[in-house]
């Protein structure tokens, strides 16, 4: 097996995964905070590092039919949530190439208020 290249954020307020603790994205990088996942609340970022993407899947969700595929944290391959590859519905378009991470899969690090 190769060696594992993980990315890592500067600065404070990063989210990381709650399992291994890999650095995932920034405060900076979350667009909102009013969204539901399997397991609970979710947010939506802009953009996530340290993941891998599943298979792209035709998913009727609250908001309507997108096309997703689940993000996997690279190092512990927990599931964290899923990327909107594709809105079938014009208001929902904005969130194509963002992505959703499950609340409970979070861990705030160098938190400062």
């Amino acid at each position: 097996m190769g060696r594992l290249y993980l990315d890592y954020l500067e600065g404070n307020n990063i989210f990381t995964c709650t399992t291994c603790q890999v650095h995932l994205t920034s405060y900076n990088e979350l667009i909102s905070k009013a969204f539901k996942g399997r397991h609970g609340k979710a947010y939506l970022f802009n953009s996530v590092i340290n993941i891998t993407c599943g298979p792209i899947e035709e998913r009727i969700l609250l908001s309507g039919k997108h096309q997703v595929s689940d993000i996997l944290c690279k190092k512990c391959h927990t599931v964290l949530g899923w990327k909107y590859d594709r809105a079938f519905e014009e208001s929902q378009k904005y969130k194509e190439g963002k992505f959703i991470l499950e609340k409970a899969q979070l861990k705030k690090q160098h938190w400062t208020y």
